[in-house]
C-alpha cells in the first residue's frame, strides 16, 4: 500500500480533513473515483476479524456495567477469568476515536486473559453510546470535552479501585485518542498506578509534574503526526524525574495493533508491543493472581 494513501488516511480518521477531501485525495493517488471506492474496504476496520477472543470464549466471563461520574453514569464492559473469585489488579482499557467498538471489546477479553480485571468504558455514553458508524463515532468524539472525559476516567479509576474484585490497584492501556486520554489521566489521576498508551497524544509540559504513575509508551516509527511531540514529552519526563520507558517501532504505522486492520497491522510489532505492555503492567499494577 502506497504509505501516502495511509497517511491519508490517518489524516482523515483524525478530523483532519474531511470524506470529501479524502475521497478527492485518495482518487488522485489511485487514479481514478472507482479504484478509490475499491480501496476503501482495506482501508476501514474489519470487525469480523474482531474476535480474537470470542465473547463467548468459556474461559472468561462478561458484563456490562455501569460507575458513577461527573455528568451521569458511564456504562462499559467488564471482563474478568470465569470462575476466578480472589481480586485482581484492574486495568481500564480506553478506546480509540471510534468508541467501545468489537475490536476495543476484544482487547478487553485479552486483558482479562493475562489475569486481569478488565473495564472498557464507553466514553460516548452520555452521547447516546457508542454507534455502529464509525464516521459517526468519530463526530462525537471529536465533539467530546477533553475535561469532561477525563474527569469520567478519574471516577473510572476510583470505581475499580473500590471494586470488590479488585486488589486495588489500577492500571490503563489506551490506543490513539484512548493512548492521549492514559497520558492525560496520568496526570489527572494520582490514584493510577500504570498507564500504557499505544500511539497517543502527548500532554503539555507543564502538566507532567502531576504525574505519578509509571507510564509506558509505545510509538508507532512512521507515525509523524503524533511522534512530532515524542521528544519534548521525553525531556519533560526525565526532567520531571517520572518513571517511563519508551518504545518505538520502526517501519510501522499508526494503530499497528489494531488487527482488524489489515494495512496498518502489524504482527510483529504488536506481539512485542503486547508483551511489554503486560509485563508492565504485571510490575506496577500487580502480578494477578494463578488461576
Amino acid at each position: 500500500m502506497d504509505q501516502r494513501i495511509i497517511d491519508l488516511y490517518d489524516r482523515f480518521t483524525h478530523g483532519q480533513i474531511s470524506r470529501r477531501e479524502f475521497m478527492d485525495g485518495l482518487g488522485r493517488l489511485a487514479g481514478s473515483t472507482a479504484a478509490a471506492t475499491a480501496l476503501l474496504p482495506v482501508l476501514t476496520n474489519n470487525y469480523a476479524q474482531a474476535a480474537i477472543v470470542a465473547p463467548e470464549d468459556e474461559r472468561i466471563e462478561t458484563r456490562r456495567v455501569s460507575y458513577p461520574a461527573p455528568g451521569g453514569a458511564i456504562s462499559g464492559y467488564l471482563v474478568r477469568l470465569k470462575g476466578a473469585d480472589a481480586k485482581r489488579p484492574a486495568v481500564i482499557v480506553i478506546h480509540e476515536n471510534r468508541g467501545l467498538n468489537p475490536h476495543i471489546e476484544d482487547v478487553t477479553r485479552r486483558i482479562a486473559l493475562e489475569g486481569f480485571l478488565a473495564f472498557a468504558p464507553d466514553l460516548l455514553t452520555l452521547a447516546g453510546g457508542t454507534p455502529t458508524n464509525e464516521d459517526e463515532a468519530r463526530d462525537k468524539i471529536a465533539k467530546l470535552k477533553s475535561e469532561d472525559t477525563v474527569a469520567q476516567l478519574v471516577a473510572c479509576v476510583t470505581f475499580l479501585k473500590a471494586h470488590p474484585m479488585s486488589t486495588g490497584k489500577v492500571g490503563a492501556v489506551g490506543f490513539c485518542w484512548g493512548g492521549g486520554k492514559v497520558n492525560e489521566l496520568a496526570a489527572a489521576s494520582p490514584e493510577l498506578d500504570a498507564g500504557v498508551a499505544y500511539y497517543g497524544m502527548q500532554i503539555p509540559a507543564d502538566k507532567v509534574s502531576a504525574i505519578k504513575a509509571p507510564l509506558l509508551l509505545h510509538y508507532a516509527g512512521l507515525d509523524e503526526r503524533i511522534n512530532a511531540g515524542m521528544e519534548a514529552y521525553r525531556k519533560a519526563l526525565t526532567d520531571q524525574g517520572k518513571t517511563f520507558e519508551i518504545f518505538v517501532y520502526d517501519g510501522v504505522n499508526h494503530a499497528f495493533n489494531n488487527d482488524t486492520n489489515a494495512t496498518r497491522y502489524d504482527k510483529a510489532a504488536a506481539d512485542l508491543a503486547w508483551g511489554r505492555t503486560v509485563t508492565f503492567l504485571k510490575k506496577y499494577a500487580g502480578e494477578p493472581p494463578a488461576g
